[in-house]
């Protein structure tokens, strides 16, 4: 199957409900038997066929009662409102996991995941990233507010990092972990308090992650 020439490169954050580590990168049942969490990123490289998309941001907020391959999910896109209406459905159109391989992008499957997939909203996305310091900032008017930090031990003040390193993943290929907390009020609700928080680089194309 032929699909549209498609390319989204960024530093990407992100939030969710387990502990540091997150046992779903390890095949593993998610910490608190259900999965909710978010995800950011702006866009460095990016195109939807002679679309350009460099310089845009969008949000990503998941939630499940279960883990995610038993489905039943609910999921909402945020996109940058600064997006013009072709960027805006080039976005929604990779981000809902279609023009993709089957189940090459955790786009796809979280998309097939959810049962509810509530309208794209249109915002400005205030967002500040450091991937080396594990630091983040995240803030969408009336949507979300999200912090990211390093994790500091409870013995002392000092960092600790770790890393992770998926060479067949469908998200990335390596990350580096943090803690982070996340509060969100809209159709996707999120109150996170120092749980797994996730710093990588993204790059996606309609095959999946491009290596």
């Amino acid at each position: 199957m032929a699909y549209v020439d498609w390319y989204i490169e960024g530093r990407q954050f992100g939030n969710c409900n387990c502990d540091y580590g997150c046992p779903c990168q390890f095949e593993a049942l998610p910490t608190k038997g259900n999965c909710e969490g978010f995800e950011v990123l702006e866009i460095d490289k990016g195109h939807f066929g002679d679309v350009r998309l460099d310089g845009l941001r969008y949000a990503m907020l998941y939630a499940w009662p279960g883990p995610i391959f038993e489905g039943k999910g609910a999921l909402q896109a945020i996109i940058d409102e600064r997006a013009d209406p072709a960027q805006r459905e080039a976005l929604e159109t990779v981000l809902h996991g279609r023009e993709t391989e089957e189940a090459k992008t955790h786009w796809w499957v979280f998309h097939a995941m959810s049962d509810t997939v509530h309208p794209t909203l249109f915002k400005p996305i205030g967002y500040e990233v450091d991937i080396e310091a594990r630091t983040a900032r995240v803030m969408i008017p009336g949507v979300l507010d999200a912090t990211g930090r390093p994790i500091r031990p409870p013995h002392s003040d000092a960092e600790h990092r770790v890393r992770i390193d998926i060479p067949g993943g469908i998200e990335f290929e390596f990350a580096e972990v943090g803690s982070a907390s996340t509060t969100a009020t809209g159709a996707i609700r999120l109150d996170l308090k120092d749980s797994y928080g996730q710093w990588n680089i993204l790059r996606h194309g309609p095959h999946g992650v491009v290596h």
